[in-house]
């Protein structure tokens, strides 16, 4: 999917752009507008009838966002949650000039909930996606910086952007544009753009983070969509291999009693011992350390880029019909650690731990690997074990049917 996000091949904009330079691409240097991934009719389907809650939307007018009450209230006999957007209330303010944000669209919109996905396998980063609808002549938000990379893909509408360079450099999701808005706002007064253009359907803007950028409507009411990159950075892994240090009992230790933590004389020769500690710890148990930082870091991704749903309903009556012969695969976007545990094998995904007997230890690892199997043919196992053993990981939701050409209908009822 990001070849529908730049207008130059993934070697280049990784080697060129990415987490480096701002990138414009226009509808014509693309394969695709963006009009199958949300539409004016779809932002009012969204609004009107869907039954959007907060935080999923909020709005705002001249770089201040709104009292909730603006535009949410509850919904009436059977649905009274208070936090439910109002039409009426979104349509009185969108007319005086405010944004409409609507967040999430990645859980909330099947065609960018794929998209999404998509974008995820072609980035290896979590990404996310908010749509921006703007009246005509108006501005959502003043000049700021975001912490993470966006992709802004105009859907309808013009909307005039200007982009200047950092006051801060690739910031952390703990460093906001907020932290330096008096620099934000010379920069932004002061310096020419690096980037000044009016975006049109189906044209793309790639901006790494830490870029500052402004946008206003023009003539027609805008809709873009942000696509969002939390990109994970080195300061996550060398987070990952510092939490390994949580099974040394060496570093649970409590500081001394009476320690004065203001008192730099006593705090920083604390400091520099524990830092060689430290590296003595990971130059002796490297090998140990960077697998346990590793599997943190799948989990930590897992979690954030949530894998492909499962159907309740319909995985619960595959696995009463799941045979031999059913093909299966791993459920897309999950990343199961698997280790072995004196006779046992263990998969775990996310917080959860699937044992089983040691046997089916190559089995998972097939099923890891997310080829395509089925009972009959898991390595170890015969086709009984391998239907037992597949029914349990559908149960679980850590496979899925790839097709049902061998999964036998239930009976009819007695």
């Amino acid at each position: 999917m990001l070849s529908r996000c730049t207008a130059t091949d993934l070697t280049t904009f990784a080697d060129q752009y990415w987490g480096r330079r701002p990138m414009l691409s226009r509808a014509a240097s693309l394969p695709a507008d963006f009009g199958d991934l949300l539409s004016v009719r779809a932002v009012d389907e969204l609004i009107a009838e869907r039954g959007v809650r907060a935080p999923f939307i909020r709005m705002a007018k001249e770089g201040v966002v709104l009292a909730r009450d603006c535009y949410l209230g509850p919904a009436g006999f059977g649905a009274e949650m208070p936090d439910q957007v109002d039409p009426a209330g979104v349509l009185r303010e969108f007319a005086a000039g405010a944004t409409i944000v609507l967040q999430g669209l990645h859980r909330l919109w099947p065609p960018v909930i794929d998209f999404v996905r998509a974008m995820v396998d072609d980035l290896g980063h979590p990404v996310q996606a908010n749509a921006y609808v703007t009246p005509p002549g108006n501005r959502g938000f003043d000049p700021h910086y975001d912490v993470h990379d966006v992709f802004v893909l105009q859907v309808a509408g013009t909307k005039r952007w200007r982009v200047h360079r950092p006051v801060h450099t690739h910031p952390l999701a703990t460093q906001p544009w907020t932290d330096h808005r008096a620099q934000i706002e010379r920069r932004a007064s002061d310096d020419a753009p690096e980037i000044e253009a009016v975006l049109s359907p189906g044209d793309a803007l790639y901006l790494p983070r830490g870029w500052i950028h402004s946008a206003d409507a023009l003539g027609d009411t805008s809709i873009h969509l942000t696509i969002g990159v939390g990109a994970v950075t080195v300061r996550d892994v060398v987070a990952a291999i510092v939490a390994e240090l949580d099974d040394c009992a060496e570093f649970r230790q409590s500081l001394p009693l009476g320690i004065d933590l203001t008192g730099r004389d006593q705090t920083v020769p604390i400091a520099t011992k524990a830092m060689a500690a430290v590296v003595e710890r990971l130059r002796d148990h490297a090998a140990d350390v960077g697998e346990g930082a590793a599997a943190r870091l799948a989990r930590r991704h897992t979690a954030r880029t949530r894998p492909v749903p499962v159907r309740p309903l319909a995985t619960l009556e595959a696995i009463g019909v799941v045979n031999a012969a059913t093909r299966l695969r791993l459920r897309h976007g999950l990343v199961p650690t698997l280790r072995r545990v004196a006779d046992r094998a263990e998969l775990l995904t996310g917080e959860r731990s699937i044992s089983t007997p040691g046997y089916c230890l190559e089995a998972l690892r097939t099923i890891r690997s997310g080829e395509i199997v089925s009972a009959a043919e898991l390595p170890g196992l015969d086709a009984a074990d391998g239907t037992v053993l597949l029914r349990r990981l559908l149960a679980e939701g850590v496979v899925v049917v790839v097709d049902d050409r061998h999964v036998t209908p239930p009976g009819p009822e007695a």
